[in-house]
């Protein structure tokens, strides 16, 4: 825009929040298997710390097993420990270079505890488009200050700015909602 407001760059980094809050989701035990649920996993291999993802493929042989195909066959135990230490509550199986996870069922108080992380994961989501929101208008007073925007410009931007948080905050519940719902079933 010709004011030097950019509502489109605030869209951009509330979706960047709504984009992590998924991954996060991913990443939550649901019991079935899936890849995401151990992509966050890190192993110490090379003398770095390096996705698992970069070391092997994940696929999903069947809905309550997961298959790590390490490429490396010196790193066959390495991964085998990441994964037994990331306090996903998963025991890998290796046979040759390829580790087998059987998922297990979840029980009642696990998936109350799985909901309530999913919830902390929600409101960092909330608080992050918060946060893009009080930028926002932060700068169309500061542009307003400045003489470079009408009072009815700001007022106006400042209206959408509200109206695109409260269409972010509603995706993220959606998503909540989604994820606490598949949680739960059993």
């Amino acid at each position: 825009m010709s004011d030097g407001f950019d509502l489109s760059d605030l869209k951009r980094r509330m979706q960047g929040a709504i984009g992590l809050l998924r991954q996060e989701l991913g990443g939550l035990r649901t019991g079935r298997a899936s890849a995401s649920l151990i992509e966050p996993v890190h192993v110490d291999a090379y003398g770095q710390s390096m996705p698992i993802n970069q070391l092997a493929t994940i696929s999903v042989p069947e809905p309550r097993m997961l298959s790590v195909q390490v490429w490396d066959k010196g790193l066959v135990g390495a991964v085998e420990r990441a994964i037994r230490d990331s306090n996903l509550g998963l025991s890998p199986v290796a046979e040759a270079q390829i580790l087998r996870i059987r998922i297990p069922e979840l029980n009642e108080q696990r998936r109350k505890e799985m909901v309530k992380v999913a919830h902390k994961y929600a409101e960092e989501a909330r608080v992050a488009v918060r946060h893009v929101r009080r930028d926002g208008i932060d700068a169309l007073k500061r542009l307003l200050k400045e003489k470079r925007i009408s009072e009815d410009d700001e007022k106006r931007h400042e209206s959408e700015v509200q109206k695109t948080t409260d269409q972010h905050i509603a995706e993220i519940d959606l998503a909540l909602a989604t994820k606490e719902t598949e949680i739960m079933q059993v």
